[in-house]
């Protein structure tokens, strides 16, 4: 059989089998077990303990469940609640200030835990039930952060972001750098539309009302004094403080990828113990519940596909790829 035949089988398979619905990584890791019994010697299948774990054995991927962790401390507790409060309290003003609120206490938390979907539940857990109340309608609610959630793809210390370093062997710390300006620029855009978007709802709300209508809960105004806005910051200024700290200890070279992460996790932990007594071993477990599940799904995924990534490199799959396509001489923009 063909290189191109092979190929084009291995990518058939493997769609049908995730199609099917077994997991990510149980699919990865099936379809390349089988090809290796059918196309490879038999001895390979003996490599395959060997060529997971030399290829896991790096200490960039050591980061991801310690960033895990300091994300699971601070989302499993209530400083992601008291994060999103804090930012509410002093944006409430603003037209749109509470959906704003939502988008920064999503930029906040995804700097601090690298992670889309525990963006989303921490944040959200507490936004979502409270933008509806103020009368923000169930889309623009769900929607601002499921926007807002994708920021812990772009702000480092981004998971992703550590998964494609290890695989295309590249620099964790010029990709981190890279994505604070994409980041900050969404964040700008996602406040932009929530602000419109905001005006376009409280406008409706307030012409139904004078039509002898229900009074939305868009239309009752809240006012916080001075004192009520002062009150939430020395909970959350102690994060902030942690978010700074690592982001110069990164920046600044003094310290590397993995090292950050250890420090901001046992930081987080600290913070966490001190700030709301959470150190008791019954009250930390959905912390370490939290993080082990996690980072077992991602690393037990990262596995599978380096495994999945030696066989198509094996059998030749991914050069006459790649062959095929310098053979076109198309030009960079053409490619891209």
């Amino acid at each position: 059989m063909s290189v191109s035949a092979i190929g084009l089988l291995y990518g058939v398979v493997t769609l049908a089998v995730m199609f099917s619905g077994v997991p990510i990584a149980f699919s990865l890791g099936g379809v390349a077990t089988l090809f290796m019994l059918v196309f490879m010697p038999a001895a390979a299948l003996d490599t395959i303990t060997q060529n997971v774990y030399e290829e896991m054995a790096s200490i960039t991927l050591l980061s991801i469940p310690l960033f895990i962790l300091k994300g699971a401390a601070i989302g499993k507790s209530r400083a992601g609640a008291d994060l999103y409060s804090a930012v509410h309290v002093w944006m409430h003003k603003i037209p749109g200030g509470l959906a704003i609120a939502n988008v920064f206490a999503c930029a906040l938390f995804a700097a601090m835990a690298g992670s889309s979907p525990a963006t989303c539940s921490a944040i959200g857990s507490a936004g979502i039930p409270e933008m509806r109340q103020r009368g923000y309608s169930g889309g623009f609610a769900a929607g601002i952060i499921a926007a807002g959630g994708t920021l812990g793809i772009l702000l480092p210390p981004s998971i992703t972001m550590i998964l494609y370093a290890v695989a295309a062997e590249q620099s964790l710390g010029r990709l981190f750098l890279a994505g604070i300006g994409p980041g900050l620029l969404l964040v700008i855009l996602f406040s932009v539309y929530a602000a419109f978007q905001y005006k376009s709802e409280y406008k409706a709300a307030k012409e139904e009302y004078e039509r002898g209508g229900d009074k939305s809960a868009y239309l009752d105004e809240t006012h916080l004094t001075l004192h009520e806005k002062v009150k939430m910051l020395p909970r959350v200024l102690p994060f902030v403080i942690l978010l700074t700290g690592v982001m110069i200890a990164l920046y600044g070279g003094y310290a590397t990828p993995s090292e950050t992460a250890g420090l901001g996790a046992v930081l987080a932990l600290i913070l966490i113990a001190i700030v709301y007594q959470v150190w008791k071993p019954k009250d930390a477990k959905i912390v370490y519940t939290s993080t082990l599940r996690e980072s077992t799904m991602l690393m037990f995924i990262i596995g599978m596909s380096l495994l999945y990534s030696y066989v198509m490199s094996y059998l030749h799959i991914s050069q006459s790829a790649a062959e095929w396509i310098v053979a076109m001489h198309l030009s960079k923009w053409v490619l891209l």
